[in-house]
């Protein structure tokens, strides 16, 4: 059986600058943003299907990215960002002002100290890898994308590299259009791919 990759895209940057979006603030992409993602497309793309968050800051450059290269796209409620409760639509900056300490506390300890009504970081990324998994299952042997969050590359990052939550929320950065390259094999499971 032939491998199965899975590479897994963050969208580019969203109208109306940096703030918590999660899964509620439904932002478009930005020029910036659409131009960050094609920047990032391979001159020959290896991809046989395409799947997205229901955002659109994802999903309408999924559809865009499909249409060009003539294949399917799949919507994926399971893959949208984690939700932020009482933040989403707030900058950092005015949580910093009016939180005092809780967004220190929250970047260096993200499990132990959500905002308030934000959903278990450990129910997301159980949802996510879940999601992950079927997919990698249903696609046995072919190379797909996925389009969606810096929360959903953390995620998977977290159970391909058997680190804990926390590690991989307050380290790994995934810049706007970043692309984490996961293979999964017969003998050994998924694996992070660096390329």
């Amino acid at each position: 059986m032939s491998d199965t990759r899975i590479d897994i895209m963050r969208h580019g940057e969203p109208q109306g600058g940096r703030c918590y979006r999660g899964s509620t603030i439904d932002d478009e992409l930005s020029d910036k943003g659409w131009q960050q993602m094609w920047n990032a497309i391979p001159d020959t793309p290896p991809w046989q299907h395409i799947i997205t968050s229901p955002l659109s800051r994802c999903y309408h450059f999924a559809n865009a990215l499909a249409g060009s290269l003539e294949i399917k796209v799949t919507m994926e409620d399971q893959f949208k960002e984690i939700g932020f409760g009482s933040w989403e639509g707030r900058t950092p900056e005015d949580i910093q002002q009016n939180e005092g300490d809780a967004l220190e506390n929250f970047l260096r300890d993200p499990i132990n100290h959500r905002p308030p009504g934000a959903e278990p970081l450990d129910d997301f990324a159980e949802r996510v890898w879940q999601a992950y998994e079927g997919y990698a299952n249903e696609y046995q042997g072919q190379h797909i994308l996925i389009i969606a969050h810096a929360g959903v590359i953390r995620a998977i990052t977290s159970k391909v590299l058997g680190m804990e939550l926390n590690q991989v929320y307050s380290r790994l950065r995934a810049e706007y259009a970043a692309i984490a390259h996961t293979k999964i094999t017969a003998a050994n499971g998924p694996i992070m791919v660096l390329e």
